[in-house]
């Protein structure tokens, strides 16, 4: 088992993306190249950048990630604004997973307080 694969955030980000690719397949086919691709590529980021990040020698690259992997949080959290105010997602859904980013959010700003230290 990698290091990453034992942190509870990445386990929350994985578990993030599946919803999100379960939310955007019910997209429209004129944002399958837009807005659907755009949600599914920040979900993404996140647990990579953490996956990457691990990887890294110093403290310091190891916030970068994190630093990276909490702007893809936030660009996923305006996304979901975007997508329920065009109704691609009900607002139910859009709840659900703003709530997940939020809870990621903050577990990665306690991992890069830990690392920063």
């Amino acid at each position: 088992m990698f290091g990453f694969e034992r942190l509870e955030v990445w386990e929350l980000a994985i578990e993030l993306a599946d919803e999100v690719y379960q939310a955007t397949r019910a997209f429209p086919d004129f944002e399958r190249f837009g807005l659907a691709s755009q949600m599914r590529r920040a979900v993404v980021s996140i647990s990579s950048n953490l996956a990457e990040g691990t990887s890294r020698d110093s403290n310091k690259e190891r916030v970068r990630f994190i630093e990276i992997a909490y702007g893809s949080t936030m660009e996923l959290v305006s996304q979901l604004h975007i997508a329920q105010r065009q109704s691609f997602i009900e607002k139910e859904t859009a709840r659900e997973l703003y709530r997940r980013a939020n809870q990621i959010a903050r577990m990665l700003s306690g991992l890069k307080t830990s690392f920063a230290q």
